[in-house]
């Protein structure tokens, strides 16, 4: 184990690496290296932690999260990483805080970044407004550090917007890296990000936009597969397809749920809500229209009926490659005759393979600590090579 950890430090292409006192909002922002980096680090401190080894790096310091949404996974997955780290964890509850009082968000940040070393921010519920109010909050962090208010720039995590959710598709491709044995081997393998019938409203497209503009990078055969009218952001179904041609893979849509699966070396089967609903839902929302909110709730629960056909099942597992592909998702899944009647996924298949995704899942803490990690410890070389000689 020690040799192999050695191994994966020294393919580190470290002088290509621009971590340190950045951002990590939208993966197609950061370089292959950049992204490697954090795939091998998340895996140093995986080893290290299963062998009850320490990768604390910090005697002081907080993470702060900001969450203007609902999560399990991934506030925990912060919060664990953080402790990893050596960082204590606050909450920011804006209802109790001066937020609530017309704050602006320039002075927001910089009070809460004196002993930060990083801040975590979910915001994903209005297209047009999760990642605009991050770089919001990163604009500010770089104004402080560069007038001497903030001593440390605390680095900025995305825990999933409007656009992307680094922290799960990363997450997924080192679970894939697991399945495959190494990223290389992931060139020409297919994997189908399909929709999914879901009786709830108003998923965030961000899972699937992560997703496809993540894997296109690295060879993969992504197939896009949704009902007309559930489209995703057009810059980043845009974005995909460049990013496949760029690196000798494919990018495809259909609007059939057994095309994608046919052949698939993967599958994703996941719910979300139309591009158009979402934006007429932000538009509602900021008008404050409560009535209107509730119509198009409705509307859009019955357009989700109109596909409930749209299961993740026994019969559309056997098209895919030899009948055994992978089945991920980032959880909480709809599970037909468990959490709902008739949902994303069959209990057979869930059970089936639900050992893998509870897998898949267990990767978010590492990464997430890999990330905090090489944007704030200025030697992470260094810092690593120490902690597999103790």
């Amino acid at each position: 184990m020690q040799k192999e950890m050695n191994e994966i430090l020294t393919s580190i292409r470290w002088n290509e690496l621009d971590h340190y006192g950045r951002n990590f909002l939208l993966t197609w922002e950061k370089s292959r290296a950049d992204l490697e980096a954090t795939l091998k680090v998340a895996e140093i401190f995986r080893a290290l932690h299963r062998q009850g080894k320490s990768f604390r790096q910090f005697d002081t310091g907080i993470a702060v999260s900001i969450f203007r949404d609902k999560s399990t996974r991934t506030r925990y997955s912060f919060a664990s990483a953080a402790d990893a780290l050596g960082l204590s964890v606050v909450d920011l509850d804006e209802e109790k805080s001066q937020i609530a009082h017309g704050e602006t968000v320039r002075e927001t940040a910089n009070m809460l970044s004196f002993l930060t070393r990083v801040v975590g921010i979910r915001d994903d519920l209005y297209i047009g407004q999760g990642n605009t109010y991050m770089q919001q909050v990163a604009e500010a962090l770089d104004l402080g550090f560069s007038e001497g208010t903030l001593h440390q720039r605390p680095g900025l995590v995305n825990l999933q917007c409007d656009i992307d959710h680094p922290t799960q598709s990363m997450s997924d491709l080192a679970m894939l890296c697991r399945h495959f044995g190494s990223l290389e081997n992931l060139k020409g393998k297919k994997i189908a990000m399909t929709w999914a019938y879901s009786p709830s409203y108003g998923k965030p497209l961000s899972v699937p936009q992560g997703i496809i503009g993540l894997l296109t990078r690295f060879g993969m055969e992504v197939t896009l597969a949704h009902p007309e009218g559930y489209d995703l952001l057009p810059e980043v179904v845009t974005l995909a397809g460049q990013q496949a041609e760029a690196s000798g893979g494919k990018f495809e849509l259909t609007h059939s749920m057994e095309e994608a699966f046919q052949g698939a070396d993967v599958v994703y089967p996941k719910s979300w809500a139309p591009f158009a609903v979402m934006q007429k839902r932000t538009r509602l929302l900021s008008e404050g229209d409560r009535r209107g909110l509730t119509e198009l709730e409705q509307e859009g629960l019955a357009q989700n009926r109109q596909f409930s056909s749209w299961e993740c099942n026994e019969s559309k597992m056997a098209l895919t490659k030899n009948g055994r592909a992978l089945y991920m998702h980032c959880l909480p899944a709809d599970i037909s005759g468990v959490s709902c009647e008739q949902g994303e996924v069959s209990a057979g298949v869930f059970e089936q393979y639900r050992p893998q995704t509870y897998l898949e899942a267990s990767y978010k803490p590492f990464i997430i600590a890999a990330m905090t990690f090489l944007m704030t410890v200025p030697n992470p070389k260094n810092q690593l090579m120490s902690l597999l000689k103790t």
